[in-house]
């Protein structure tokens, strides 16, 4: 399965911006977009293991649940 980098912008606008066989490939492109974007610029710059890009977008739209407050 590939790794594909996303960047989400506001209201969950979704933008492939590529796809790497390996994390460290997947992760060193990241970075150098993440570098690359001016500051005031309103986009995240996401990396999802999925088997294809469709499914990558569905796990980047997944609402995740807080973690449990409080000591147990």
């Amino acid at each position: 399965m590939p790794y594909f980098v996303y960047a989400i912008q506001p209201f969950a606008q979704l933008e492939q911006l590529g796809e790497s066989p390996s994390f460290p490939e997947a992760s060193r492109q990241a970075r150098a977009l993440r570098a690359a974007q001016p500051a005031q610029q309103n986009r995240r710059i996401r990396i999802v293991f999925a088997d294809s890009p469709l499914a990558a977008e569905d796990l980047l739209l997944q609402v995740r649940e807080a973690p449990p407050e409080g000591d147990d």
